[in-house]
């Protein structure tokens, strides 16, 4: 079995649109861009607390609905401003059609979600159920 946490099927995924998740309590936005391939990324805009998710999603890059910034889906680095930071780029699998994603291998150099962070977004994720 793959590394990470089973989050969806690769069939739950539409072409050029974003599924959020939580792997642990922390938003993670899974992505299939126009060629058909899937990412995963930091759903929580580095500019504003903005699901990524929520936005338009254009060949390889997924807009902030917030204030217009666009993130590369494979590098996660910021392609218009406001945004500066990248957002985290998590390590994802595909095995039998699951799609599993580790947060804990972040493929780009961002800060990956630490255990006071995964706290956090576990009491956050409880207190909207």
């Amino acid at each position: 079995m793959p590394a990470g946490e089973l989050v969806c099927q690769e069939q739950d995924l539409e072409v050029n649109a974003a599924l959020r998740v939580l792997v642990k309590g922390y938003p993670v936005a899974v992505v299939r861009d126009s060629d058909g391939e899937i990412h995963a990324l930091g759903d929580t805009c580095s500019h504003a607390d903005v699901s990524l998710a929520e936005g338009d999603v254009e060949d390889c890059s997924i807009e902030c609905w917030g204030h217009g910034s666009q993130f590369d889906l494979r590098t996660g680095e910021p392609l218009s401003p406001p945004a500066f930071e990248p957002v985290p780029v998590f390590g994802l699998a595909i095995e039998d059609s699951n799609v599993y994603v580790d947060i804990t291998t972040v493929i780009n150099g961002a800060k990956a979600p630490d255990e006071a962070l995964l706290e956090k977004a576990a009491a956050r994720s409880a207190k909207e159920k």
